[in-house]
């Protein structure tokens, strides 16, 4: 026969130990107000009966204060800590929550496709279970189910996104004007031809390119790039758009060996991240070109290794955009809604004029 568990609770080591149920309580909570002896006694009884302490889900619910903020991505948990724009927000983020004791929980979720809003409903579900004061949404579509859910509990919610929506507040750059400075870069190079490596929900390595009906499924941040190069490109330039999958090298090289091995080979690659643009590059090497000579090639973000390899970018102050984030969520005195961060077109030997 099996024996039930009796569940410990506070009372059962406050009878225990010979306490009142606050002074056990307060052993775990408020240690300032028990003598040391009284704390260790409790401490001592409450791990023989086998008590971890009080739940600190409820705990939350009675102080109203989760003591954590969630970041929600489209991505896997994994990427956070693999993609060196990724640390660099993080490190930035991670700096103000250190600051105001305050921690932080990462929340993948699944990308939104409002043809099959079911798939999407567990990171819905995500959020309503998450136990945290406030949210930032990293690079998530306005749509997404989640980001409602967090609305609709009252979490102040912080957006890398912009979307005319007054509950929220938002750390931005401007990504249009960013664009245009890399497409008029090259076109006053000469460049005619040029390809766009971008990056969306394509299986990885499988590069095609983009038709209109595939933007949809392109993160957001790559529709605003691709449309303000096309854009300062002008329609006397022919402008071929692939993606190959997700942010990674690998999509990157996937990307360029597709546009690199057709008959009308650009003159120019313009990638919309710097990881894309590395793995970009490697596909040039292996076909025996030479960067910014035979083919130029641009990245976006500024990442540490852009400079090492010489990297006509676009830099944006990743870490600040960080703090940002967190001070807007947990600084009370920081009373902007909407900041817009400013970048910078950095040339670099990775484009030429355009070969003759």
């Amino acid at each position: 026969m099996v024996v039930p568990m009796v569940r410990v609770t506070l009372k059962t080591v406050a009878e225990e130990a010979g306490v009142s149920v606050s002074t056990v309580s307060n052993a775990y909570n408020k240690p300032d107000q028990l003598s040391t002896a009284v704390r260790e006694r409790v401490l001592a009884t409450a791990k023989r009966l086998g008590y971890a302490g009080p739940d600190p889900a409820a705990r939350s619910l009675r102080s109203q204060r989760a003591g954590a903020i969630g970041l929600l991505f489209t991505e896997q948990l994994s990427y956070a800590f693999s993609d060196p724009y990724s640390v660099g927000l993080l490190a930035g983020l991670a700096q103000v929550a250190e600051t105001h004791r305050t921690g932080l929980l990462l929340i993948p979720l699944e990308h939104f496709d409002p043809s099959r809003p079911q798939d999407a409903e567990p990171s819905a579900q995500a959020m309503r279970q998450a136990v945290v004061d406030g949210v930032v949404a990293y690079c998530v579509d306005a749509d997404h189910p989640a980001r409602e859910v967090a609305l609709e509990r009252g979490l102040p919610l912080v957006s890398t996104i912009d979307d005319a929506d007054e509950r929220q507040r938002y750390v931005l750059i401007d990504e249009e004007g960013a664009g245009r400075a890399l497409g008029r870069h090259l076109r006053d190079l000469g460049h005619r031809s040029v390809g766009i490596i971008v990056d969306g929900r394509a299986p990885l390595g499988e590069a095609r390119v983009v038709r209109p009906e595939d933007e949809a499924d392109l993160f957001v941040d790559s529709r605003a790039r691709l449309t303000s190069l096309r854009d300062a490109l002008g329609p006397q330039a022919t402008v071929t758009a692939v993606f190959a999958g997700h942010n990674s090298q690998e999509a990157g090289a996937a990307g360029a060996a597709f546009l690199l091995d057709r008959q009308d080979r650009p003159s120019a690659i313009a990638c919309i991240s710097d990881v894309l643009a590395l793995g970009a590059r490697d596909a040039v090497h292996q076909r025996g070109l030479e960067v910014g000579r035979e083919v130029s090639l641009t990245g976006f973000d500024d990442i540490p290794r852009a400079e090492a390899v010489g990297l006509t970018t676009v830099r944006q102050p990743i870490a600040e955009k960080g703090r940002l984030l967190g001070r807007m969520l947990l600084d009370p005195d920081y009373t902007e809604r909407r900041v817009l961060l400013p970048t910078e077109l950095v040339v670099r030997s990775s484009t030429g004029p355009a070969p003759r």
